[in-house]
Order: structure tokens, then C-alpha cells, then sequence
């Protein structure tokens, strides 16, 4: 299978660039030539269907739903599952799963082509109790892919037929964009419009997946722009609920919400007039957005990626308080990153057995020597960054940057003439220039059948925090066994730790240990005052319950809005650790070390529903 040529974005929305094809090729070997399992494996438990709902019941709903949006637009999950890779992935299940596949997994697949396709499926779900698991392009790989929270629920692909660039405005520096749009396809689409010189996207490390999707996960990139949720303007919301009049409401948040559309506006100016409601559709199950603005990024006049190494880990706490003025300052203008000298090493694609084959963390005498015969050389620290402006303006920036950093001892500035065109310091160069690229992701080879789920607190960019949460990181992955690759991501006055845990999906030990340390770790941040930014479906109760000042005030509240706005619960119930009426305190919250992702049913709806 892996000897199938990737689709381009010719071929299918989710398509590679055909300019980036041959690396998606290169990739996909890679991937496949550390599996040891098939992609397409029978189901053993049948058909997941919801809790809730007999199974006569539930197939009588679903040729319901087929005649309603024509039978090619629904597709029943009742044989197998079917896995691939990034650019080939599920849209019924995880791919990278943390408990079994069958856990967090769709009945069905539905694929609304337009709003008016996205509100016959909210009416149909209130009328038969149905969960509803919206996804834009399902590529959230390390949160939980494509996978619904609630087992059996039926999966919303909003991209596959609502993948449309409604507008790039080469005048305000804005575009509106529906679900399926991905930052490839964006990047592609300014290009083939001749704007390149002239207009910017910003994009995550990856650029397979949905700039609706990602922004609404408040997914971040590496340009000035990184800030992707700060970047967007407007939103158009299916709410999950059915009226008085019999209709499910549809706004616009911001200028949109004008008599007119507010389509002069509507990506101008974010607010609008009145309470800013657009920050309840973002990470939560508050509704179903169907477009959404964004703004874009001028051409700098000039751009220039630098690297540096450092040779200590004992060098960073020092570091981040030189990161931290320079950060605040703009000096170091896109987001600062800090990567451990073993990611190096892994995110050549290789395994990690040709490094180490023995058990445990890679002792740091074996790192050291492989990193000796790398380009960079034996380091425990390196920072990618780049500067942007005239030339003039960055050798200024470039040089208060070096001499700040030359105060650590040890520190290496890398030539780039001195790299390879393959070396890993090219592929940020383009993704902090706006260009998305496809080589991220290859340090899940680090272990056959790779997998990862990603420890991401948020701290304030000072030495100590730094230290304290490197710290407890290196313990709760040395109880476990698991090698630690840490990246210190810095915003302009907060820093994301991204830690990646890679595991082989198909080793049910290494799974609970992958779920172990990073269960611990998330307790260990939050004593320390550091919360989670974005976690896994499997974590978001736990995360959830860390956000708890003042009795749990803010689940109080989401409760409420979700309550209000869901009364049937039928939107991607628990996401976020937002759970509706119908499942509340019936077992369903995951906090670790249970069996089953199900709780014990769902309570009937009291009265009518609205239809």
C-alpha cells in the first residue's frame, strides 16, 4: 500500500502540493517501513453504536439521514477500520491511538456539502438523540486525529464537499475560508493567483491540516502571524439546537452579523458591536462553524533564518532570560524555538534502534556521539529563528541577537552554507517564511508503528519555569522509560513546552505507560500553577478538572452555555471535558487507569424535542 502515489490537491482537497510530492513520497516510505501491522483490520466489537439508542433504531435514523442528503453522503463504520498515515488518514477513529482503536471511534460518516446540509444533520441528530462529532480535515494528530469523544457518535466531515477559498482580499490582507480549506491549499491558491510576493500565509509545522480547524484549536505557526486564533476575523456558527419556529439558527459573529452579511467588513474588524461571542466556539461544543476569516501577512521585504546550538542542558535557564527581553521586544520576532539535541537526531526520520537498542531513555554518552556526526554537532540546545525586514534592518536585529546569545558559554552560531539542502534547518527557513512544508512529523519513526501524544503546558518565560518543568518532565519519562524530547516554543510574553511522547500504537504496554507519564506530568505542571494549552480526547477531563479555581467555576459556566445552547446534547459531547445533561456524572469522565471510554448511558430527555 505504501507504494501508492500520495494524492495531490489536484486530485483531493486534503492533496499534497504536487511541489512538496516527492517528500510526501519519501515520508510515507519511511512510515510504512516501520509498521509491522496492516492498515485495514476488522472490527471485532461491530457497529459502534451510541449509547442511547437501539441499534434497529439507530440504522432506521441513518436511511433516514441518507434520504435527506442522498445515500453517497453517508457512510456506515460497521466493518473495519482503516489506517494509512498523515496525508491518508481516518476520518472514523485515531490512527495514533492512546487506548484501543475501538474506544474513541464513529458509527458513521456524514459529508454535508453546504449549510443548509450542516442544519438538516442538526435536525435530524435532535429528533433521533444522536451525538454529532464535528471535523474539518480530522488531521489533529497527537489530540486524538479524527476520533470522536463519545464512542459510536457520527462524524460531521465538513471538508471533504465545504472546502471552498471564498475570498483572499490582496488589498486588506484577509481571506474567508470554509472547513476543508487546508494551509496547503491556501499557500497553493495565492500562489497560482500570483500574490506570492505579496501576500503571506502562517502555518503550523504541518500544513495538511485545516486553517478552520486549527485556528478554532488555537494552533499556533511560526511567521509574526503565529498567533492563529489572535489572526482570525469571523466566524459563521450552525448552533447544535432546533427553535420555536422549528429552524436551527445560523449567526455571524463580528461585522458579519449585519443586515447585509457584513462581507465589506466582516474581515476588517474582528468585534462588531456587543458582547465578542467568538471565543465560546473555540475549543469547546458550543456549535458548528461553517466559515471564518483570516487575516494574512504582507511580505516582510526580506527574510533570513539563523540557527544556533548550545552545549549544556544546564544552559537554559540562562537562555530563556535572554529569550525572554528579546522576545517581548520584537527583536526575536516569529516564535522562538527551543529544541532538545535528541530531536535532532529523531526528526531525520531513522529509528531509534539505529541510534540505541537498549531499554530505557537513549543514555545521554549515546547522544552525544551520534550528534557528533551530525551538521550541527554534539549540542543539548538548538534554537531556530528568523529575522524578516530589509537587509539593513535584520543585520541590526541579527547582531543584538548575537551578542545577547554569545553570553552563554558554548554557544554555536550554524553557517547555513555550511547544511545540507536536506538538513531540517531548510524546512523551518520555509515554514517561518510561510511556506508549509512536509518534514515534521517524521520523528514518530522514532518507534515502529510511531505514535505520539504531546505534553503542552503553558508557563511564563522565565529560567526557573523552564527548569522546573524540564525537570519533571525527565523524571515521570525516566519512571516510564520513554525518551524526552523537549521544545520550548516562546510567545511574546508566554511559552508553550511541546514535548512530544512517541510510543508504537500497536504496544498495549507502552500505550499505558505513554498515558501514565503524561497523566502525571499534566498533575505535576498544574501544582506548579502551568496548565495545558490543547490535549488529547483522553485527557480532557483531567485537563478540564486542573482548570478548577473557586469550586470549578469555569466548568460551571461552560456547563451552562452548553446547556443552554445544546439542550439535547447532541453536539461532541465531552469535548473539552464539557459534558451535556444527558451524560453528566453517569462515569463517563476519564481521569486515568479505566477500561472503557463509556459511562454508564445517558439519561432520558425530559419532554419534547424540538423538530
Amino acid at each position: 500500500m505504501h507504494k501508492m502515489r500520495t494524492p495531490t490537491l489536484a486530485e483531493a482537497h486534503s492533496g499534497i502540493p504536487e511541489r512538496l510530492l516527492h517528500k510526501a513520497t519519501d515520508a510515507k516510505g519511511l512510515i510504512y517501513d516501520g509498521k509491522t501491522v496492516q492498515d485495514d483490520i476488522p472490527l471485532e466489537r461491530g457497529l459502534p453504536v451510541p449509547q442511547g439508542i437501539s441499534k434497529s433504531a439507530f440504522l432506521a435514523a441513518i436511511d433516514e439521514l441518507r434520504t435527506l442528503l442522498g445515500k453517497e453522503h453517508v457512510q456506515l463504520n460497521d466493518t473495519q477500520i482503516s489506517n494509512g498515515w498523515y496525508m491518508e488518514h481516518p476520518n472514523t477513529h485515531d490512527m495514533m491511538p492512546l487506548l484501543d482503536s475501538e474506544e474513541f471511534i464513529a458509527s458513521a460518516v456524514v459529508y454535508p456539502g453546504s449549510v443548509d446540509d450542516v442544519k438538516i444533520i442538526v435536525k435530524w441528530a435532535n429528533k433521533n438523540l444522536i451525538p454529532l462529532f464535528p471535523i474539518s480535515i480530522g488531521r489533529n494528530l497527537g489530540y486524538g486525529g479524527s476520533a470522536p469523544r463519545v464512542r459510536g457518535s457520527v462524524t460531521i466531515d465538513l471538508g471533504r464537499r465545504m472546502n471552498r477559498i471564498l475570498n483572499i482580499n490582496a488589498d486588506d490582507f484577509t481571506c474567508l475560508v470554509e472547513p476543508g480549506v487546508t494551509f496547503y491549499a491556501l499557500h497553493e491558491e495565492i500562489v497560482r493567483r500570483g500574490l506570492e510576493d505579496k501576500i503571506w500565509i502562517d502555518t503550523p509545522d504541518l500544513g495538511g491540516g485545516s486553517v478552520v480547524g486549527n485556528t478554532l484549536d488555537r494552533g499556533v505557526g511560526y511567521t509574526p502571524y503565529g498567533d492563529h486564533w489572535a489572526c482570525h476575523s469571523g466566524l459563521e456558527v450552525v448552533l447544535p439546537s432546533v427553535g420555536d419556529d422549528n429552524e436551527v439558527p445560523v449567526f455571524r459573529t463580528g461585522m458579519g452579523a449585519l443586515g447585509v452579511g457584513g462581507e465589506n467588513t466582516w474581515q476588517c474588524f474582528p468585534y462588531g458591536f456587543g458582547p465578542f461571542s467568538d471565543g465560546i466556539f473555540s475549543q469547546s461544543n458550543f456549535g458548528i462553524v461553517t466559515k471564518m476569516g483570516m487575516t494574512l501577512m504582507p511580505n516582510p521585504g526580506g527574510h533570513e533564518s539563523f540557527m544556533y546550538t548550545f552545549q549544556n542542558e544546564s544552559d537554559l535557564a540562562p537562555l530563556i532570560e535572554i529569550i525572554r527581553p528579546l522576545r517581548i521586544s520584537n527583536i526575536l520576532e516569529n516564535v522562538a524555538q527551543l529544541r532538545h539535541g535528541l530531536q535532532t537526531l529523531s526528526v531525520k526520520g531513522q529509528p531509534r534502534t539505529k541510534y540505541y537498542s537498549g531499554k530505557g531513555p537513549m543514555p545521554p554518552d549515546i547522544v552525544s556521539k551520534h550528534l557528533r556526526e551530525t551538521k550541527t554537532g554534539d549540542c543539548a540546545w538548538v534554537y531556530y529563528g528568523m529575522s524578516y525586514g530589509p537587509q539593513h534592518i535584520r543585520a541590526h536585529k541579527l547582531a543584538l541577537i548575537d551578542s545577547e546569545f554569545q553570553k552563554i558559554p558554548g554557544c554555536k552560531k550554524i553557517d547555513p552554507a555550511t547544511l545540507p539542502a536536506d538538513e531540517y534547518f531548510w524546512s523551518r527557513d520555509k515554514i517561518a517564511s510561510g511556506t508549509p512544508d512536509m518534514e515534521e512529523l517524521k520523528w514518530v519513526n522514532w518507534m515502529p508503528n510511531g505514535a505520539h501524544i504531546a505534553f503542552s503546558p503553558v508557563s511564563p518565560i522565565r529560567g526557573p519555569d523552564a527548569e522546573r518543568l524540564f525537570a519533571l518532565a525527565r523524571k515521570r519519562h525516566e519512571e516510564q522509560g520513554l525518551d524526552v524530547m523537549p521544545a520550548f516554543c516562546v510567545g511574546l510574553r508566554e511559552m508553550h513546552l511541546i514535548i512530544e511522547i512517541v510510543y508504537d500504537a500497536t504496544d498495549a504496554d507502552m500505550r499505558k505507560r505513554a498515558e501514565r507519564c503524561l497523566r502525571d506530568m499534566i498533575d505535576d505542571a498544574a501544582a506548579f500553577g502551568y496548565g495545558e494549552y490543547r490535549t488529547h480526547l483522553a485527557l480532557m477531563d483531567q485537563v478540564a478538572g486542573t482548570y478548577n479555581w473557586n469550586d470549578n467555576a469555569l466548568m460551571k459556566f461552560n456547563n451552562k452555555i452548553k446547556d443552554a445552547l445544546d439542550p439535547n446534547g447532541i453536539l461532541a459531547p465531552g469535548r473539552c471535558g464539557i459534558w451535556p445533561k444527558r451524560y453528566r456524572n453517569r462515569g463517563w469522565e476519564l481521569k486515568g487507569g479505566e477500561t472503557s471510554s463509556e459511562g454508564d448511558g445517558v439519561a432520558p430527555v425530559v419532554g419534547e424535542t424540538k423538530i
